[in-house]
């Protein structure tokens, strides 16, 4: 029982910033988070994601936090009672042509209006954007920084990104052995660099990151 009250008070501060925007007349709060910026294959995936004040979903967190296991049994949950849910991906080629952080600014908009429901406000993590149409009309965005951490929608977001991110990336290991996706997800680990100088890179590849193809 006093892990229970512990559990329920610390989501509840979470959901702390929802409730001051919805106090201030906002109704409906989105999170928007990405997966997978930092990867050197595979896209940067976004997620999107509308939730009530009321909805307490026990073991929401940043999903950096959450082991495999956690973050898909969560996934199920967060998708069955959000409000809304949305995720777009952006891919290895439009990272190359971009730049990754405007390809993650891309595919954080096309979850925002992707959406069923309009949101009259989204918090973003750590990202600034511009307002974005969702169902007819703007939506203005917050930038925070560390706002998985901060925010239950976000952190609901970060969830779904990640594990809809490490799924695919998990498919890909099937059409691209060799490079171990399904352990790594595309990260620069040790054996994801020495495949690369093995095999070449892969149409996931990013090939404008320097430690893909190497000056």
């Amino acid at each position: 029982m006093a892990a229970l009250i512990a559990e329920t008070y610390r989501l509840r501060l979470m959901r702390g910033l929802e409730q001051q925007f919805a106090t201030a007349g906002y109704g409906l709060v989105a999170g928007v988070d990405e997966a997978g910026r930092g990867c050197l294959a595979g896209p940067v995936v976004a997620a999107a994601v509308v939730v009530t004040p009321d909805i307490l979903i026990p073991g929401v967190d940043d999903s950096k936090r959450l082991s495999a296991r956690q973050r898909e049994r969560l996934a199920g949950a967060i998708r069955q009672r959000a409000v809304a849910w949305s995720v777009a991906r952006g891919d290895a080629a439009l990272i190359d042509r971009i730049n990754v952080l405007e390809a993650t600014r891309w595919a954080m908009r096309s979850a925002l209006r992707s959406l069923r429901v309009r949101p009259a406000v989204a918090l973003v993590d750590a990202v600034r954007l511009e307002a974005v149409d969702v169902c007819g009309a703007d939506v203005p965005l917050v930038p925070l920084v560390r706002a998985d951490s901060l925010s239950f929608a976000v952190a609901c977001a970060s969830i779904i990104a990640k594990t809809d991110r490490d799924r695919l990336m998990a498919a890909y290991d099937r059409q691209y052995p060799g490079f171990g996706f399904a352990r790594h997800k595309g990260y620069a680990s040790e054996d994801h660099r020495a495949a690369l100088k093995e095999l070449g890179p892969t149409p996931l590849h990013r090939l404008t990151f320097r430690s893909v193809l190497p000056t």
